[in-house]
């Protein structure tokens, strides 16, 4: 399509420049008539007279003949564009835009020229039936055929919590880990967070666009490469090469994530309704729960199996054992420090018969001793209550887990109820679509 640079006579390279300045500032004809020659072949002289007469209500048949025998494409680019940036886009004829606009394709860039008319169109440059003419160039190629939902989707709703904690699941965080319990609440807010991002899109007012025109007289410039102004001058010669080009797959995905231009958005997510749709009946649809048999949890460093009716007896009869042999297991052995030192201690006490000196050591020795008995004996109840105490809290939380799954499952009704009218609410403002008017 005809954006590239070319290299004009200097009259009509003044000339186009001061009337494209003055079009963009208030969309009125300057009051100086064009004073430069009509080079052959060139279309772009023919087609700022065509320009003028539309713009001053005359007829332009005859100048717009020339300049379309001359380069068709190019001329209804132009007017198209220099039309939308004056304000005046009702005035351009159906069949301009299908000529300046082409053919879309899933395995061509969007050239400038499109994306610079199909900014206008959205933003309603050429009313109603410019939004349809770009809606149907879109509709014809049923690229939702061709797309990979998860990209239209992450567009859409970028980013997602890793873990949802449901209310239920709030003491237990680590249920909601487990795969068959994270999947529904995973589904809902996805599902929830995707009707945000659709309420967002099409509680856009029609009425309330960003401007096309440069209404702060501001160099044409500093606009986006994809302004109808920016392209405009490009097609004209009055600005550099233009960047890349973008698929069309790109510059939607572009258009659907937060922050972009609300038109296009709307445009966007017509493209993108057959996916959106499916994908939404699929998150309603898990967040329908199918309780599990049983589930197995860390709790305290053992693995235990959770079943409706409670835990596993033998799951917590395992974790018993383990929890009973680590606390009892530095007491495995005799002590074997306090036997010696009480021996030692009556072998003193027997040595007294041959002298009375040996009744200090056997007496500190013994104890010694009992001293080390005695603290074994406290070592040994305290390693007890430990045991017991870590087995009461296993139980308990054992028994509290079984009691937020039920929960859970009490409100997972209310969750898939919830689900259902959210992907109910998406189809019908997809159904609804960008408002043309």
């Amino acid at each position: 399509m005809g954006t590239h640079v070319t290299t004009r006579p200097s009259e009509v390279h003044r000339y186009t420049e001061a009337l494209l300045a003055h079009l963009a500032a208030n969309g009125s004809v300057p009051p100086s008539e064009a004073d430069f020659p009509d080079e052959p072949g060139d279309w772009l002289p023919p087609a700022l007279q065509a320009l003028l007469a539309i713009l001053r209500g005359d007829d332009p048949l005859e100048p717009l003949s020339r300049a379309a025998g001359r380069d068709q494409q190019n001329t209804a680019l132009f007017l198209c564009l220099a039309l939308a940036v004056a304000g005046h886009g009702a005035r351009v004829h159906a069949s301009w835009l299908g000529t300046a606009f082409g053919d879309l394709a899933l395995d061509r860039p969007v050239t400038h020229g499109q994306r610079a008319l199909w900014l206008a169109a959205a933003r309603g440059a050429y009313g109603p039936a410019g939004k349809i003419f770009v809606l149907r160039k879109l509709d014809v190629l049923a690229i939702h055929e061709h797309a990979d939902p998860g990209q239209w989707i992450q567009a859409l709703a970028p980013g997602e919590p890793t873990v949802v904690v449901p209310t239920s699941l709030a003491d237990f965080p680590e249920l909601a880990e487990i795969p068959e319990l994270a999947r529904p609440a995973q589904a809902g807010t996805k599902l929830a967070r995707l009707l945000a991002r659709c309420v967002e899109i099409t509680s856009v007012r029609d009425d309330v666009t960003v401007p096309l025109t440069n209404g702060t007289a501001s160099p044409a410039t500093t606009w986006a490469e994809d302004e109808p102004l920016s392209v405009l001058r490009a097609l004209v010669g009055l600005s550099g090469p233009a960047g890349p080009m973008g698929s069309l797959i790109g510059h939607l995905l572009d258009d659907l994530r937060p922050g972009s231009d609300p038109m296009l958005a709307a445009i966007a997510l017509h493209v993108a309704a057959p996916i959106l749709k499916q994908v939404t009946e699929e998150l309603a649809a898990d967040t329908v729960l199918t309780p599990p048999e049983s589930v197995v949890v860390p709790m305290l460093g053992h693995q235990i199996r959770l079943r409706p009716e409670g835990p596993d007896p033998d799951s917590i009869d395992a974790a018993e054992h383990e929890i009973t042999q680590d606390g009892t297991a530095r007491h495995a052995t005799p002590p074997w420090p306090a036997y010696l030192l009480i021996v030692a201690g009556l072998a003193c006490l027997l040595g007294i018969i041959a002298t009375i000196w040996l009744a200090l050591p056997a007496l500190a020795l013994g104890t010694a001793g009992g001293w080390l008995l005695w603290q074994r004996h406290k070592a040994v109840e305290s390693d007890s209550r430990y045991v017991a105490t870590q087995v009461g809290e296993l139980k308990e939380l054992a028994d509290g887990a079984v009691w937020a799954l039920h929960a859970y499952a009490r409100e997972a009704d209310s969750r898939a109820k919830q689900a259902a009218e959210d992907a109910a609410e998406v189809t019908r403002l997809l159904r609804r679509g960008p408002r043309a008017a």
